[in-house]
């Protein structure tokens, strides 16, 4: 059970309690919902009444702030320091194998690191190599050759195929699909040949990947996601795609083979980026887009297909108005009419 004093806590986030130091906190919650034992935070000064009647016991503020009857621990970002907190909390509730469950199967020849754990009924199979302290939960499968780094956490039920390389402290989500074979075909008048899939998928350190994405290997090379890349639930990720650094994929966005996404980039949810496509490093492409060309870098993205952010919501704007523009392009008809037929009788 997590239990930390104010002063524990203080010190995790780098702030200063004005109140009592020995308060106790057991838990963490939003400042509508907390209850006693609860941790809360107020980022927002909008949210500032309703500091006063919260149930937490404590709450994070910033450095400015003073609640009256509450303590509180005062930090220069304080939903930062809540991140921080929730992450302590969740250490106490991620999974924690110790060694190897009697139903997992392990080759011979595969290569455990000190501290793995295993869950039931996980498969490791010839010439993996698994790092140390790595975590693989329930009914999970490990292919041939495939390599991953410490202290990773595979979720239940996650299938990682063969002669696919994944880095250090890499989480990854139950359902998620990682080494697929790519979409290839060849049509042979009309049937459609398979490709074989030759390449793999290489995950760099500090990724994190949701519940049931895809990601398939490359028909040559590799598909990369760079580092510190960040992908929610429900991403198709295709053959040969190259994703840099510190990326954000959003749920249902679906990446084309042979795409290629820039450093810091930011896909929104359901968006669809066709095969050979770059996109900029820190570009922005908003929900529900088809992007169909290059996107330079820096640069937000809207509609389908998609254009400049600002011009396509110029479009949509102008869209939503034609009822109105063709109501009164009826009435300029009918005054032109007049018009013309008073200057017919005149003449």
């Amino acid at each position: 059970m997590f239990r930390k004093t104010l002063a524990e806590i203080a010190l995790l986030v780098g702030g200063r309690v004005v109140g009592d130091t020995s308060i106790v906190i057991t838990g963490i919650s939003g400042i509508k919902e907390a209850k006693g034992g609860d941790l809360t935070f107020l980022a927002n000064p909008k949210y500032l009444p309703l500091a006063a009647d919260t149930g937490a016991s404590a709450i994070l503020v910033g450095n400015d702030v003073l609640i009256e009857g509450k303590p509180v621990i005062q930090t220069d970002n304080p939903s930062f320091a809540f991140s921080k907190v929730l992450g302590l909390i969740k250490e106490y509730t991620t999974p924690k194998l110790m060694g190897i469950h009697p139903s997992a199967v392990v080759h011979p020849e595969a290569v455990l690191g000190e501290g793995v754990g295993l869950g039931p009924h996980v498969v490791v199979e010839k010439d993996a190599r698994i790092g140390r302290n790595t975590v693989i939960c329930a009914g999970t499968y490990i292919g041939t050759k495939t390599v991953l780094g410490d202290n990773c956490l595979i979720y239940p039920n996650v299938t990682v195929r063969e002669e696919v390389i994944i880095g250090n402290n890499v989480i990854i989500h139950s359902g998620t699909v990682v080494g697929s074979d790519g979409f290839g075909y060849a049509q042979v008048g009309d049937i459609h040949v398979k490709i074989p899939q030759m390449g793999t998928v290489v995950i760099e350190d500090d990724v994190e990947i949701g519940a049931c994405v895809t990601i398939d290997r490359a028909r040559f090379d590799k598909t990369l996601i760079g580092q510190g890349t960040k992908i929610d639930n429900l991403v198709q990720i295709a053959h040969n795609v190259q994703i840099g650094k510190n990326c954000i994929l959003i749920a249902f966005a679906g990446i084309a083979g042979s795409a290629t996404i820039g450093d810091n980039a930011i896909i929104a949810g359901q968006v669809g980026v066709a095969g050979h496509v770059s996109v900029g490093s820190r570009a922005v492409v908003a929900a529900q887009s088809g992007i169909t060309k290059d996107v330079p870098a820096g640069t937000m993205m809207f509609g389908t297909p998609a254009e400049e952010y600002k011009a396509a919501t110029r479009v949509l704007a102008h869209m939503k108005r034609l009822p109105r523009y063709a109501q009164e392009l009826k009435e300029l008809r009918e005054k032109i009419q007049l018009l013309e037929e008073k200057l017919g009788k005149s003449s």
